[in-house]
């Protein structure tokens, strides 16, 4: 790793610091870069993150697409713990938090509100950030690539039902225009230049030149990854300098949920011999949150100023520090994994 990746995580948060002091000196600049949206999806945010993604998706190689069914064992632990673990498990330590441990430091009309938030987030798993956090851990771009696509045929029919069942509602509007839109922009764009890209270098020097190429072009994954963590926390700086009291309530489930997440993926593919560039995006995507998602249907249900809105802005505030401090663990862990 170069100077500037191994120490990527102080870079993240000093732009966490640019983000809210820029935020705080230019309102006008990031109240017009915000309302730059559609379907809740911010089209500034989406190029960056298309600018991260990209340089990965031109490293998917089609042809070895066909060999990931022989090795299922990744893609059914993220299923199982996506799915049948994760929206359960986050809903349960709302319940234990909210109702119990911060009972007497909240008000108590607001803890079904926090629940909700929290429900929502943990029904959404990862679709774009995912391929950075692969990426920087060294994960298998074509694997990857089939587990988010898997994820997100899921999400498209299980999100719904999910979220109804543990908010007890039946009426549940998904936004199809936030989760269509999204995936469009962070998968099916990007993979289609990807694989156009890899085309054209391979016609012309083979692997090497695609490897030249990724390698030259990865700097500037990385400045969208910063540039995206300057605008997400410019956009709610407010949030965090007006409530940081109740920040660090919000924040506490969803650490406990990331941190567990992340635990029993890893652990479990570990017991099972997965190789680690298959292992550690596995239990990376589930830590990870498809927070457009989350975020536009707190709103669509319970309005921008709800407690649910609050805690799914919170959950993106949290996760790149804690998927940076993730995936600084799985480096680490390396060879314990199979190669």
């Amino acid at each position: 790793m170069s100077l500037f990746e191994r120490y990527l995580s102080v870079w993240v948060l000093l732009c966490i610091v640019a983000g809210i002091v820029l935020a705080s000196l230019l309102p006008g600049l990031f109240a017009a870069l915000a309302a730059l949206e559609y379907a809740s999806v911010n089209f500034v945010v989406a190029v960056l993150i298309w600018a991260m993604v990209y340089p990965m998706m031109v490293a998917v190689d089609l042809s070895a697409l066909k060999g990931v069914g022989k090795r299922l064992k990744g893609l059914i632990i993220t299923v199982v713990v996506n799915w049948l673990i994760k929206p359960f498990t986050m809903a349960a330590l709302g319940v234990l938090f909210f109702e119990y441990v911060f009972a007497d430091l909240i008000d108590p009309a607001d803890a079904g509100q926090y629940i909700a938030g929290l429900i929502l987030l943990g029904a959404a798993p990862c679709t774009a950030m995912v391929f950075v956090w692969s990426q920087l851990t060294k994960g298998d771009p074509n694997y990857t690539l089939v587990q988010v696509s898997l994820n997100d045929v899921i999400m498209v029919f299980a999100f719904a039902p999910i979220v109804a069942l543990l908010l007890g509602v039946t009426d549940i509007a998904v936004p199809w225009e936030t989760l269509v839109l999204s995936v469009v922009l962070y998968v099916v764009l990007p993979l289609a230049a990807g694989i156009f890209t890899r085309s054209r270098l391979m016609t012309r020097g083979g692997e090497a030149a695609v490897s030249a190429f990724t390698a030259r072009i990865k700097p500037a994954s990385v400045l969208g990854l910063l540039l995206t963590v300057v605008l997400l926390f410019g956009f709610q700086g407010s949030v965090i300098t007006e409530n940081p009291f109740l920040i660090v309530l919000l924040a506490t489930p969803i650490l406990i949920q990331s941190y567990g997440i992340f635990a029993i993926a890893y652990f479990w593919a570990w017991r099972w011999k997965v190789p680690h560039k298959v292992a550690a995006p596995c239990a990376l995507i589930g830590t990870s949150n498809f927070f457009e998602l989350a975020v536009a249907v707190a709103i669509g249900l319970f309005g921008l100023n709800s407690g649910a809105a609050l805690v799914t802005v919170v959950g993106v505030l949290v996760e790149v520090p804690v998927m940076l401090s993730l995936v600084w663990f799985a480096n680490r862990t390396r060879e314990r994994f199979p190669a």
